[in-house]
């Protein structure tokens, strides 16, 4: 199987250098910069963009085409992480083992870095050179439905509203279907787009794409419960804390182990119809099954 731990680590320096010349870019205060800096270098595997290059790479394409895409999903992933921290969501001291944005900055500013970090991907997409007129469109309205309502908003409010309740696995599901899924889904699907799939095989990457989702969030809770605060990097046993209903809360330990392994076959499955060579994205169902943060 491919490494996938030595593909990241080839194209991170690509990917942190271009975010940061998007960055650099920008016309904004001095602290609102350094505040939106503060997030997006706090670490973390860049799963979302490092799937984009995959899914791209499957196609024969070099991840150069999708690094204004990949920018601008992981400044949306970071926005929500910020928000996500805030005292009125999480209230969370610690993120990837560094004080969380509004620690450090304020709660004030912490807001208008994460909403600075939504607004300037769209800018990010619409001013690329890299896709014609009509591919960022699709980008757009792709990456927003995954990040708003009806996608990563959506499943945090139904998140927020299902605390301190006794949730049915469907009702779990559906939370981490947009609250999660919905980003990860748009990191393959964009790849797909700007490779040229059909659509049939834009089908099935969203298949591979709904599973990993669920699998990552499905490892997400077990983490929480067996991992260590230094590999997590926030406090370990949050989600019990926060009176939220987990996978291992709904399905026993064992039953959430069973309920990841179903979900990383059916990713497999739906890569096995592809009638494609997907090394990569096989390499990435692997790495999250097996992640420790």
């Amino acid at each position: 199987m491919t490494n996938i731990k030595t593909y990241i680590e080839e194209k991170l320096p690509l990917f942190e250098a271009h975010m940061m010349e998007r960055i650099d870019a920008l016309q904004a205060p001095g602290s609102l910069k350094e505040a939106m800096i503060y997030s997006l270098k706090a670490g973390g595997k860049r799963i979302r963009p490092m799937l984009l290059f995959a899914a791209l790479e499957t196609y024969g394409k070099k991840a150069d085409a999708g690094l204004d895409a990949a920018c601008a999903l992981e400044m949306i992933h970071t926005y929500s992480l910020i928000h996500d921290d805030l005292p009125a969501m999480d209230d969370d001291d610690l993120r990837r083992g560094k004080p969380t944005n509004h620690k450090v900055f304020g709660e004030a500013t912490a807001i208008l870095a994460g909403d600075a970090l939504l607004t300037y991907a769209f800018e990010v997409i619409a001013r690329s050179e890299a896709y014609s007129p009509e591919q960022a469109v699709e980008l757009i309205r792709m990456l927003s439905f995954a990040a708003g309502p009806a996608g990563m908003v959506g499943g945090q409010v139904a998140d927020m509203e299902g605390e301190q309740k006794k949730l049915s696995l469907g009702e779990l599901e559906y939370i981490h279907h947009h609250k999660t899924g919905r980003l990860l889904a748009f990191s393959v699907m964009a790849g797909a787009l700007i490779g040229g799939a059909d659509e049939m095989e834009k089908a099935l990457l969203e298949t591979y794409a709904c599973h990993i989702g669920l699998a990552f969030q499905i490892r997400d809770d077990i983490l929480d419960i067996e991992g260590t605060e230094e590999e997590i990097g926030k406090p370990v046993g949050s989600d019990e804390s926060n009176d939220k209903s987990t996978y291992p809360s709904l399905l026993t330990m064992a039953g959430a182990k069973k309920k990841l392994e179903e979900e990383l076959q059916g990713a497999q499955s739906a890569l096995a119809s592809l009638k494609r060579p997907a090394p990569l994205l096989e390499a990435f169902a692997d790495l999250i099954a097996k992640r420790t943060s």
